[in-house]
């Protein structure tokens, strides 16, 4: 490897762990921002290469804004602390039946919502709720983590890492339905049996009768039905085989101006609720990345793939997209992913196996996905602590049944 190659992956490794730990509180786009200019400043990367690669997530953060806009919507309106009350009136005092149906609430919002969603705005409402009814609240603070991963690959818009990895090879929906319907079923199914059985002991404890739930008042039934219409919108996107980012834009858009006529508030309040630093932190994240395949390591990686057989390419993708998204985090391997799918040329399977690793290993560690990262935050600010090593614990419980099994399947019917 070159002096340059080598320079160019110290700058990565060293903007990653930043993103990761954030060096004086500074936000992780901050970080991501530093490390694409310092690769352009270094001419490591031309600026016309960084400018293309920039460009090159046009889709993806068209996406991101029109999920956002749903997402801080609905938060804004209740609609997450309305469905969290919702569950627990319906768990009866049943601890195991609350577990059950937050479970089921987090697999509803991360598919049509994203995974995002799940860790940001579910979790403080789930926090809110287990402390009414008094029931321990890590258990299903849990379920928040490892839900907005599992579930993440059920449909293309359920994490924005799925458009990272496919990009402009995006399958319409009936290919994805075909390649994935399956191996989510198994992963979700194996996540919910393997968080049942670690905290069976904390749901034998009866509840507190739970708070009445209020009536859908007509923003919030306006902010249900913009989440309805958005993943509509999108499932229909989605199987005629188009791009999702502008569809994804306008109906948040759409979404975002029904409500706010029928509040007749401003849009300041929106607009500053929206984490505007997701999309400066993805297109830092586009430029290393096209700094490390210009290394040559990513096409020795390609080489590598095409001389494996079938079946080997789509174990050692899937297994290593997801160690490598715990060591580096999803976002950076999932670019890595798609670029490597392209450059060697990787089957439908393979591919599919590579997502399927990018979105589920996250399950593993906290620093695995910035779903986890949201997720952890979320945590802390309600003063509950979770260290690394104690998720790690539980990880390695739940992820590795649930990766096999979600690989098996692929390999199996692909």
């Amino acid at each position: 490897m070159s002096l340059s190659h080598a320079v160019i992956w110290l700058i990565a490794a060293a903007t990653t762990m930043a993103i990761l730990f954030r060096p004086w509180r500074l936000p992780e786009y901050v970080w991501a921002c530093v490390g694409a200019i310092a690769l352009v400043a270094l001419g490591l990367v031309p600026a016309g290469q960084a400018g293309a690669a920039i460009l090159e997530g046009t889709d993806v953060y068209l996406f991101l804004i029109g999920m956002m806009l749903v997402a801080e919507v609905a938060r804004q309106e209740g609609l997450f602390d309305w469905l969290a009350v919702a569950a627990a009136n319906h768990a009866a005092g049943s601890a195991r039946r609350l577990f059950d149906l937050v479970f089921l609430v987090g697999t509803v919002v991360t598919v049509l919502l994203s995974n995002d969603a799940t860790a940001v705005v579910l979790t403080p409402a789930v926090y809110a709720v287990t402390r009414v009814v008094g029931a321990p609240p890590l258990p299903y603070l849990y379920v928040c983590a490892f839900i907005a991963n599992a579930a993440s690959f059920v449909l293309p818009i359920s994490n924005p890492a799925n458009l990272v990895v496919f990009g402009d090879r995006m399958p319409a929906l009936a290919p994805w339905l075909a390649h994935f319907a399956l191996p989510s079923a198994l992963a979700i199914g194996s996540t919910y049996v393997t968080l049942r059985l670690v905290f069976r002991h904390d749901l034998r404890q009866p509840l507190k009768p739970s708070p009445a739930l209020p009536p859908m008042a007509l923003p919030l039934r306006m902010a249900a039905l913009g989440v309805a219409v958005t993943a509509g919108t999108l499932l229909v996107t989605s199987a005629l085989g188009h791009r999702l980012g502008l569809p994804t834009l306008v109906a948040g858009c759409v979404s975002a101006a029904l409500v706010l006529a029928v509040t007749r508030s401003s849009p300041l309040r929106l607009v500053k609720g929206v984490a505007w630093g997701v999309l400066p932190l993805v297109a830092g994240l586009f430029v290393l990345v096209q700094g490390m395949a210009a290394s040559g390591v990513l096409q020795d990686l390609a080489d590598a793939m095409r001389g494996l057989s079938a079946d080997a390419a789509l174990w050692a993708g899937g297994v290593g997209a997801a160690l490598a998204g715990n060591v580096i985090n999803n976002l950076p391997a999932g670019l890595m992913a798609g670029s490597l799918a392209r450059m060697a040329d990787l089957s439908g399977s393979a591919t599919a196996a590579l997502l399927i690793g990018i979105d589920l290993g996250p399950n593993l560690s906290v620093s695995g996905s910035l779903a986890t990262l949201l997720w952890l935050l979320a945590v802390r600010r309600e003063g509950m602590h979770v260290s690394a090593l104690s998720f790690l614990r539980l990880g390695l419980v739940v992820m590795p049944p649930a990766l096999v099994l979600a690989l098996g399947a692929l390999h199996v019917f692909s």
